[in-house]
């Protein structure tokens, strides 16, 4: 059961999705995460273990991010690897026999048509076994405010990547924080500084993906 599931992880850490996916050259015909997930689930192992190994993977594929060891392309494909699993784990994920972390709310603030970073950072913290609620992009401050009041227990994230919508970042923090005082609200983008994170009160800035999934992670401790 224990190889199973480092299989699992080094699928997702070395972006194999299933046997017929060529990449990565050394794991050519090889079962990949799709196959792998599969057969642990029929073999008896549990559904959580499934989730805590993609977990394992994209964190350490995230860490390489970070260390600038592999790229975006690499990322993505991961995420792909991971998602192949998910597809095996949703019937147990939507009976909650299996739970995640927490819920993470996350869109690219109004005025901004900019999604790579964004979806960068979905990638991974759902990798990292959070829920996540992608409103997308152009989101205006009570889309976020309303989409709160659905799931009052989630972390939000706001992206920009315009100077001139960090105005609007701005705003629809503080529309978050009239109504929900208490939720962590995490802030990134290209032109986001630390300074501007203190400036507009949100709780959490960071330009690496990697570091927004090890702040969630500290919340739910």
């Amino acid at each position: 059961m224990q190889d199973t599931i480092e299989k699992i992880a080094l699928c997702v850490e070395k972006c194999k999705i299933s046997r017929k996916y060529p990449f990565p050259p050394d794991m050519k015909d090889q079962d990949g995460a799709d196959e792998i997930a599969a057969e642990a689930l029929q073999q008896g192992v549990p559904p959580d273990m499934l989730l805590q190994d993609c977990i394992l993977g994209m964190d350490r594929i995230g860490k390489q991010f970070s260390e600038n060891k592999v790229f975006v392309p690499h990322l993505l494909i991961a995420a792909q690897a991971m998602n192949a699993v998910m597809k095996h784990l949703q019937p147990f994920l939507e009976s909650g026999s299996v739970k995640r972390k927490g819920k993470f709310l996350i869109g690219t603030v109004a005025g901004d048509l900019h999604d790579i970073g964004k979806n960068l950072v979905s990638m991974i913290i759902r990798g990292g076994g959070f829920e996540v609620i992608d409103l997308g992009i152009d989101v205006p401050s009570q889309k976020f405010v309303s989409t709160i009041a659905q799931h009052p227990d989630c972390f939000v994230g706001l992206s920009a990547l315009l100077t001139t919508t960090l105005v609007n970042m701005k705003t629809s923090v503080s529309a978050i924080r009239e109504i929900y005082p208490d939720i962590k609200i995490l802030i990134g983008g290209a032109p986001v500084t630390e300074e501007f994170r203190e400036k507009i009160g949100a709780d959490f800035f960071s330009s690496n993906p990697q570091d927004a999934i090890e702040y969630l992670n500290q919340q739910v401790a």
